[in-house]
């Protein structure tokens, strides 16, 4: 049962807009709303020899995935590197992202912004910062370096004191994996939904039964429901079908920056009811996706590299790819390229 009708009268009255307080004043702005679709959490970019931001290819890097037909992009994700980042670098790449995607445009396609810091405070502060730079929402995972320290009522705690005053709606982040293993479970994510500030949640632990859960106990938002506008993110493009069966709203991929529009295809052919093609699809999807998902930023900048031309290198310490390397990972992806471009 939906248990935010308000939710609901939003999506259905001011899609594709929410109307949102960002500053002081309390200034009404218009900003996308968060659609159901493919979302990637897109890469930054350096300079090969300096490792300065390259924000001429962030912004084109932005242009070429909303072009693929994707719903929003990630900055300051893990994929963006934001641990590698400086906040004033983090801001610059987010308003240039919001930029390149309004000049190509695409103003309907959402800027959502990783923020997560250890503290309230910090993360507070960074939420403000995404806004200010063009971000329309949040993706946070919990604090996890106190990790003893991390119980419910403090998670809970965290998550809500930033919701109460974040400036742009929050999307829950589940990924055990890169906080000391806490894994929020259906329950927990219900309860933290509550806030009318928390929208969506992003299930990178892989369980397609807590999706499953959450998204219908929320009236999540599918390809075919407007539902109460809450989103339920596959967390990975290897179970992105998976989700969208039990109710999900789509997937927020790394593999879309490399093959958006297989991403899209898998999910289209879902919205359309054809479920055998949308099966076949998204095991070839899911083949080539395990290849960059072990090959991890190097590989998968490599990958971008190998098949359009750009992509570089990570920031130091994340180690170059050594030649042989990177031709067997284009090599290992071919037949994912190859479907890519087809489309």
């Amino acid at each position: 049962m939906n248990q935010f009708p308000i939710r609901k009268w939003f999506i259905q009255n001011l899609s594709p807009y929410l109307i949102l307080a960002k500053d002081d004043k309390h200034t009404i702005t218009m900003a996308p709303s968060l659609r159901p679709g493919i979302y990637a959490p897109a890469m930054t970019f350096f300079d090969s020899e300096t490792e300065d931001v390259d924000i001429p290819t962030v912004k084109s890097h932005a242009v070429r995935l909303a072009k693929a037909g994707l719903a929003g992009l990630i900055t300051m994700g893990s994929n963006g590197e934001a641990v590698h980042l400086s906040r004033s670098e983090k801001q610059a790449i987010t308003r240039a992202t919001r930029d390149a995607l309004d000049e190509a445009g695409y103003k309907d396609v959402s800027v959502m912004v990783g923020c997560s810091a250890q503290s309230v405070r910090g993360t507070i502060e960074l939420c403000k910062e995404a806004a200010e730079s063009g971000g329309d929402s949040v993706l946070l995972i919990p604090p996890s370096y106190y990790r003893y320290a991390m119980t419910e009522e403090a998670i809970y705690s965290y998550f809500t004191k930033v919701a109460d005053a974040s400036p742009v709606p929050l999307i829950l982040y589940n990924y055990p994996g890169a906080v000391a293993g806490i894994d929020m479970d259906s329950d927990f994510i219900l309860k933290l939904s509550a806030h009318p500030n928390i929208v969506g949640t992003k299930f990178t632990c892989g369980n397609t039964g807590k999706l499953a859960r959450v998204a219908l106990e929320m009236d999540a938002i599918t390809a075919t429901s407007k539902g109460s506008g809450y989103m339920a993110f596959a967390g990975m493009a290897d179970f992105l079908l998976q989700g969208l069966l039990v109710g999900g709203s789509g997937v927020i991929a790394g593999g879309a920056n490399v093959a958006p529009k297989a991403c899209v295809k898998v999910f289209n052919l879902f919205a359309e009811g054809k479920i055998d093609e949308a099966i076949a699809a998204q095991k070839r999807l899911s083949k080539g996706d395990w290849v960059l998902t072990k090959a991890a930023i190097p590989g998968t900048k490599s990958a971008i590299q190998s098949y359009f031309g750009y992509g570089g290198y990570p920031r130091q310490p994340l180690q170059r790819l050594s030649a042989d390397k990177e031709k067997e990972i284009a090599e290992k992806i071919k037949d994912l390229m190859e479907w890519e471009n087809s489309l």
